[in-house]
């Protein structure tokens, strides 16, 4: 529940450097783990937030003024329970929609507005009212001409288009952002993607797909989505991860393992 900030220069290095590890850091004994949210800022200005979602479904937004004076052992961003973890961050303008994807294959829209700005301490508020077992997985603000990749743990995948999702209030149930069928299994990655960019999908078992994302389909909501990666036995799809047209330029895109096997259906109804 803590940020750290650091300049980009101080990281550089060339495509064949090894890079050092962010631990680096941090001070010795404060953190237990270094989450992998990385949110690139140029600036404080008064109408940019930094706005966070845990695996328990709250959400909370904090003026980025309020993280502007650095300390070497970092700044707490939201406090948190026990159980809970942050999930997703997002710097936001304070007139964007958020949504929420959850396990249950479960997606929420609402106005940032909804959301109060809060102080760095404060625990925040229930974005999405989450199944009993369900966990929240993916934060996403959209964005114009963006689309919502969705995967599930069996490999199935879908994209949508932002449309599709309707903005409602925030702390409901949601509606169905995909199927979580026997077939599908629970919802494992939600992120937007754009025309022309990669994805990289990783399994329990270390297996890694690399391929674009315009060869998956694009299908409605209420669809089970085709197969993105074949998984053996007990493997699962644990990530997906977005690999933007600008960040790969020039360089050709690498599968470890290849599948053009496909399903769909359409049998779903929404809640």
């Amino acid at each position: 529940g803590k940020i750290d900030v650091m300049r980009s220069s101080s990281s550089s290095g060339n495509k064949f450097t090894m890079g050092r590890p962010l631990e680096f850091r941090l001070a010795s004994g404060i953190w237990n783990t270094l989450s992998q949210y990385t949110l690139p800022i140029d600036g404080y200005d008064d109408n940019q937030f930094v706005f966070m979602a845990t695996a328990n479904g709250t959400v909370k937004k904090t003026a980025a003024t309020q993280f502007s004076r650095q300390r070497s052992v970092g700044l707490r961003a939201i406090e948190l329970d026990e159980d809970d973890v942050l999930v997703g961050t997002a710097i936001t303008d304070g007139n964007s929609d958020i949504m929420l994807f959850s396990t249950e294959g479960k997606a929420t829209r609402f106005s940032e507005g909804q959301v109060r700005a809060m102080g760095r301490t404060a625990r925040g508020v229930r974005g999405i009212n989450l199944a009993a077992g369900h966990k929240l997985i993916s934060l996403i603000v959209p964005t114009e001409g963006g689309r919502i990749l969705t995967v599930t743990e069996n490999g199935y995948g879908k994209r949508t288009e932002n449309a599709e999702f309707p903005a409602k209030g925030r702390g409901g149930k949601g509606v169905i952002a995909m199927s979580t069928s026997d077939r599908n299994g629970s919802l494992v990655g939600a992120v937007q993607v754009w025309d022309g960019d990669e994805m990289m999908l990783i399994s329990n078992q270390g297996t890694a797909v690399r391929t674009r994302v315009d060869e998956v389909s694009l299908l409605g909501r209420n669809t089970q989505g085709v197969r993105v990666i074949r998984t053996r036995g007990s493997e699962a799809l644990v990530s997906v991860s977005r690999i933007a047209e600008d960040d790969h330029a020039g360089e050709p895109a690498e599968a470890v393992v290849t599948d053009e096997g496909s399903e769909s259906g359409s049998n779903e109804t929404e809640d």
